[in-house]
């Protein structure tokens, strides 16, 4: 180990080498959500395209093989000879990082991709990728194998079209995942399409084809644009005014297009996006939006008199009660805080936002009384509810309310208080949650049974959620809190891994709904954080003999029963079918789900937030028949028995 550490010991990483060595660094993870980036960083370049107002069709093509295809109709990349590189352009732009027309601000306004290393970085951790380029009337190809060119770029044909064609098989060697997931990229061409409205998105799914050996084909296409994504996010809930509330302004070389409708939930949910890029983490656009909204309608209401009654204070987050709100903006020199773009920095847009949002809004709510006056009923019903809220809050959150440690007396808590090594089981029932506790290693290991089904918080106000028995024992279990801001405070977390451990049935799946939507709603934090997971109990145990085997699904099932048949195709193989975690005894338990050598964990994630906020009101919500047909097109991909 006593090496000499000299000038030698530097190493300069060159080219794409520093990708595959550290791709995470550029692409997020080597998991699903890094896999799945390969996509969006190919199918960004073709909207920028689209938004410099050269390409009005995208086709993502999933093969066989799970390589992926983007085509567009855009200019095509360049292939001229490039000056200083002394190699076509195309190669150029494939195989060195932080190079694109990007960065010369006549060739694109506004771009999504603007660190230059998008398509360079899908090539660096492809096996193999093969561009195709249609411009002046002629086709070039190279192809490359794991980001080095196989051979120049050559001509290798006619075209009467233009475009560009990037085809890429991921690379085994850099993901651990190479199964791509069909709603995953549904979702986020959906989003382009509202976001880009007039750009036709196409979804191709070589894999999943029906009787006929048609293979599955989905558009997204929207003349409307964000209205209608509105809408769509809305879906589910009642609306309160007749139509979205829509404003778009060009003002200093910065776009804004604002969107929102409010409707009868109790939830807040504003989704915001710069260049198409989701800033989950929001940034001085949200600042700017927020700002406008609170003064304006404050503005309107006192001027109006419709306040004169109201005996508290109104606050901003009364606003904002029931509104679902949509922000892009286009902005030339975006400046994102962080290196995963998901808060923007600039402040001059701040300003332009505000003033957007506020002209747009004066000119909404002198032409609409009637909406106007409704929404402010809102705000105050929503201002005496926060009261109600705070009251039920502050009970649940003073230290030593219900037991005297304040923590409560179902918790079975682990010997170690380091919250990066500690983990939290949440059990449905006591049965289930009595065997987990004999199971269990209680040095890193804490146990909360949770009796029956939890609140469902959708359809909740704050202070019924606060006041509920379960609610509160999470909250304290976990040690976190809400501020006045309604943030959740995380200093405090006393677990980095919280699993929902629930029967692999219809209720079991039920329950695990419930509580993933009390995190996503009251603890979202939680999850952007990756603190949350779902344990995976096996569903079956095949036995012949001494020999046994656990299984997880039907496939791993049929398998078992082969391998332990063996040669003697009669042999009475036992199949048990596990329905409640209740059957197992504590070993059993221990061994298949919660030993971490041998379990799996599934974690939770947002890929995107306003896909997320839509399902789980469609699942959640009062409204019955498109539950129904997302559960009988799910159904497939779960482990339900009917």
């Amino acid at each position: 180990m006593q090496k000499n550490y000299g000038a030698d010991s530097i190493q300069v990483l060159e080219g794409l080498e520093a990708v595959r060595k550290r791709p995470a660094m550029y692409i997020g993870d080597v998991g699903v959500k890094g896999l799945h980036h390969l996509v969006y960083e190919v199918v960004d370049n073709s909207i920028d395209e689209a938004m410099a107002g050269y390409c009005t069709d995208i086709e993502v093509i999933i093969n066989e093989k799970n390589g992926i295809s983007v085509r567009d109709n855009g200019r095509g990349i360049p292939v001229a000879m490039h000056k200083k590189e002394k190699r076509s352009a195309l190669e150029v732009v494939m195989t060195v990082l932080h190079a694109g027309g990007k960065f010369d601000k006549d060739s694109y306004k506004v771009s999504g991709g603007l660190h230059g290393v998008g398509v360079s970085c899908v090539n660096a951790l492809s096996s193999h990728l093969t561009a195709l380029v249609e411009r002046d009337g002629k086709m070039y190809q190279q192809e490359y194998q794991q980001g080095k060119p196989m051979y120049a770029v050559k001509e290798v044909g006619t075209s009467d079209r233009k475009g560009t064609t990037v085809t890429f098989q991921p690379d085994s060697e850099i993901f651990n995942v190479l199964e791509y997931k069909y709603d995953t990229l549904a979702a986020r061409l959906r989003e382009l399409s509202f976001l880009n409205k007039g750009v036709r998105l196409i979804l191709i799914d070589e894999r999943d084809k029906d009787e006929a050996g048609n293979v599955r084909r989905e558009e997204f296409h929207s003349e409307g644009g964000l209205p209608e994504f509105v809408t769509y996010l809305d879906g589910t809930r009642t609306p309160l005014l007749e139509n979205p509330v829509y404003m778009s302004e060009d003002k200093e070389k910065v776009a804004v297009e604002v969107a929102f409708q409010y409707n009868s939930s109790y939830n807040e949910n504003v989704h915001s996006y710069v260049n198409n890029i989701n800033t989950i983490e929001g940034g001085t656009h949200v600042s700017g939006f927020r700002k406008a909204l609170t003064r304006t309608f404050k503005s309107y209401a006192d001027k109006n008199k419709l306040l004169t009654k109201v005996k508290f204070d109104i606050s901003g987050e009364d606003f904002r009660e029931g509104l679902t709100a949509l922000i892009s903006v286009k902005v030339p020199e975006p400046q994102f805080e962080g290196q995963t773009k998901t808060k923007l920095g600039n402040s001059e847009v701040q300003g332009i936002v505000e003033s957007a949002v506020r002209s747009g809004l004066v000119n909404y709510l002198e032409e609409n009384p009637k909406e106007a006056k409704q929404i402010i009923d809102k705000v105050i019903l929503a201002a005496s509810a926060r009261h109600a809220a705070r009251k039920a809050r502050e009970l649940v959150q003073r230290k030593g309310a219900l037991s005297g440690g304040g923590l409560p007396g179902k918790l079975s808590d682990c010997s170690n208080k380091d919250p990066e090594k500690c983990e939290i089981f949440l059990v449905e029932g006591d049965s289930a949650g009595g065997t987990a506790k004999q199971g269990r290693d209680r040095n890193f290991q804490a146990i909360l049974p949770l009796r029956g089904k939890i609140l469902n918080v959708e359809k909740a106000m704050d202070h019924k959620i606060y006041s509920n028995e379960e609610i509160k024992q999470i909250f304290q279990a976990l040690g976190v809190y809400h501020n006045e801001l309604k943030e959740l405070i995380l200093t405090k977390l006393r677990y980095h891994k919280i699993v929902i451990m629930c029967d692999a049935d219809v209720d079991g799946s039920h329950i695990v709904t419930l509580i993933l939507t009390f995190f996503f709603r009251q603890m979202k934090e939680l999850i952007e954080n990756g603190y949350v997971y779902i344990a995976a109990p096996p569903l079956y145990l095949v036995k012949r003999g001494k020999q046994m085997e656990y299984c997880w699904n039907d496939d791993q099932r049929d398998l078992a029963v082969a391998r332990l048949k063996g040669a003697n195709e009669n042999a009475k193989v036992g199949i048990q079918r596990y329905k409640g975690l209740g059957e197992m005894n504590a070993e059993q338990l221990w061994e298949t789900t919660m030993d971490p050598s041998k379990r799996t964990l599934r974690q939770v994630t947002i890929d995107s937030a306003a896909e997320a906020d839509r399902i789980f009101s469609m699942l959640m919500g009062d409204e019955v028949p498109p539950r129904r047909e997302f559960i009988e097109t799910h159904a497939k991909y779960a482990n339900i028995d009917v």
